[in-house]
């Protein structure tokens, strides 16, 4: 539901699921999607509305992000840009 150009954190996605204080468990879900997974994983990010994954995997988010018109500050999503449901 996070639409383009916004994201989300983890913690909020995981409220939003009806599972406050299981940000983790969305981590792990997102993690174990299959290879080509249509579920736009880029779009959540950590609280510090930065990735939480290194090397490709990040380059590879910050570059889905960008391409869908998220704004950045340093490493960091600009404010902006969070989903507010």
């Amino acid at each position: 539901m996070i639409p383009k150009g916004k994201v989300a954190t983890y913690g909020q996605v995981a409220a939003l699921a009806g599972m406050p204080a299981h940000a983790r468990f969305v981590g792990t879900v997102l993690r174990r999607l299959p290879p080509g997974s249509r579920l736009p994983w880029h779009r959540v990010v950590n609280a510090g509305l930065r990735s939480s994954l290194d090397g490709a995997g990040g380059a590879e988010q910050r570059r889905r992000l960008a391409d869908e018109g998220v704004a950045f500050i340093g490493q960091r999503v600009a404010q902006a840009c969070r989903w507010a449901p």
